[in-house]
This record gives C-alpha cells, structure tokens and sequence, in this order.
C-alpha cells in the first residue's frame, strides 16, 4: 500500500509561503498560470502575496482504465481563464500543486506555447510546485518539498472528496 503524507491546513501554508520567498528570489514573473485544481488556493495565496495577474487552464487526466490514481491522455480546456492581458503573458510562472511524474508539467508548458492568443507574447514559462515525488521526470524551477519517496500526498480539502453534502448538513443540522 502507498504510504500517505497528509497535509494541515497550517502546512500548506507554511509552503505556498516558503514557495513564494522561492519566486521572489528567483525570478519577477509578469503571470501566474494556475493548473486546476490543484493549484487554485496556491495562485489565490501567491497572487495576494506578489501582486501578480492570474489565468488558470484546466486540465482533465485520463486513462480509460477507471484508475484513479493512474496518469494517461491529457485533454486540455479550449482556452485559458483569465482576466489578465495578454502582454502579461511575457514571464509565465505556470504552478501546479505537485510534480508527480513530470507529464501534467511538460505538457503545459507544450500547451502555452502553442496557445493562439498569448503565444506571441510568452518570452519565458518558469515552473512552480509545492512538492516533487521522488520519481517525478521533471524539475520545477521553483519547489520547496523535495521529497524523498512517492507517498499519496492528500491535501487539506482532499477529504471533501469522501463525503457528500447530506453528511455536510447532518453534521451542522442535528435537529
């Protein structure tokens, strides 16, 4: 059985944190490009904190073999969501929640290059992670958990994934 690392809400944190002192030594990015879901309360957190536009593209990973855990074609949404102009794309910092094995990454940036509307504008794509399993086949520009091993690595929302809403209102409407 995979070993799992559970996160606290105070954790993670702590590393979005110690990932935007990473950023803010390394690199002045223009945007930051969100990988969904993962990555939606880490560009939330970083953009407060640096004072940066944001974009999120969504990516669906499938396998066709109802594996969860498993990684297989990537489909990616038609277009980027974002309120950010398109000059702002000249230094992307593109950030995911972790570089499992590297696909999610490599491919994104594959993506954003190829992307009609800000393609032309993009000068550098930099790469931002939380955490890197040991197995991943690619490097983050920025990542503050290297970790040693590939445990399950479950974040501090992943247990709403579990439950549904009646559990929700049972546990807060006893009467």
């Amino acid at each position: 059985m995979q070993k799992k690392l559970i996160i606290s809400f105070e954790e993670y944190l702590d590393t979005v944190e110690k990932l935007s002192i990473q950023i803010n030594n390394g690199y002045n990015p223009t945007v930051l490009v969100g990988i969904m879901r993962g990555a939606a309360p880490i560009i939330d957190i970083l953009s407060r904190i640096l004072k940066l536009p944001t974009a999120y593209i969504v990516i669906q990973s499938y396998s066709g073999k109802k594996i969860e855990d498993q990684q297989g074609d990537l489909i990616f949404s038609r277009e980027i969501s974002s309120i950010a102009k398109e000059g702002d794309f000249k230094r992307v910092l593109l950030v995911d929640d972790l570089s499992d094995t590297g696909l999610t990454l490599n491919k994104s940036i594959e993506w954003l290059k190829t992307y009609d509307p800000v393609k032309d504008h993009i000068k550098e794509i930099k790469t931002a992670c939380l955490w890197k399993k040991k197995s991943s086949k690619f490097s983050p520009d920025y990542c503050p958990v290297l970790l040693k091993s590939d445990p399950w690595i479950v974040q501090p929302t992943e247990h709403y994934e579990e439950i549904d809403i009646k559990q929700i209102v049972k546990k807060h409407y006893k009467g």
